[in-house]
């Protein structure tokens, strides 16, 4: 996993931060806490500039949360709670988790999309009751991008540090990395076969 992560992002730069964060939105298997880092690596390295990989990282996970948001004005809450029960399984998400992201936006308003940016199980979610709220897009993008700014500078950042520590790293970094993916793997497949999603805690 190190290796496919620091040679994919070394071979495809800022396309690829943009592009894989993107999909941590749609496919959590795939998590920022794996992605970030290692491209902070490939910058420390030289190979890329750091402040580019924050806004790579940043723009691939608004757009990301860019169809939760939609779907989320187009839909409404009551059609996206039935489509999780009836498929959500496979997007791991429930009609429960919807309606823990929807009482945290109504608690704490646009602020949730910052704090939910940098929570793991809320970070896709959030999205949805600012769309379902109406929230304008405007807004949505400004909150969201603080949010996810933070959080992309603050792995990288964690990624960019570690380098000079990368060759003594690097021998348990590429098993454990494996385990972490491997982990997130079974427990999506297990939520699929079992019919359940993410709910994140209230």
């Amino acid at each position: 996993m190190v290796e496919f992560l620091t040679r994919f992002i070394g071979e495809h730069g800022y396309l690829a931060v943009a592009l894989l964060m993107a999909a941590e939105n749609l496919f959590p298997p795939m998590p920022s806490e794996l992605i970030m880092p290692f491209a902070g690596f490939v910058a420390a390295r030289g190979e890329l500039d750091p402040a580019g990989v924050i806004a790579a990282g940043t723009l691939g996970s608004l757009l990301g949360a860019l169809p939760w948001f939609h779907a989320g004005r187009v839909l409404g809450h009551e059609r996206l709670a039935l489509l999780a029960e009836r498929h959500g399984r496979w997007l791991t998400v429930t009609p429960a988790g919807l309606e823990a992201a929807q009482l945290r936006f109504r608690r704490h308003g646009a602020l949730a999309l910052v704090a939910g940016r940098l929570l793991p199980g809320v970070r896709t979610l959030i999205a949805v009751p600012a769309g379902v709220a109406g929230l304008g897009l405007g807004r949505f993008l400004a909150w969201s991008l603080l949010g996810s700014a933070l959080w992309c500078f603050l792995l990288t950042a964690a990624g960019y540090l570690l380098e000079q520590q990368y060759e003594r790293l690097a021998g348990w970094l590429e098993p454990v990395s494996r385990a972490v993916f491997g982990v997130l793997v079974t427990l999506y497949l297990v939520r699929v076969a079992r019919g359940r999603g993410i709910e994140p805690s209230r």
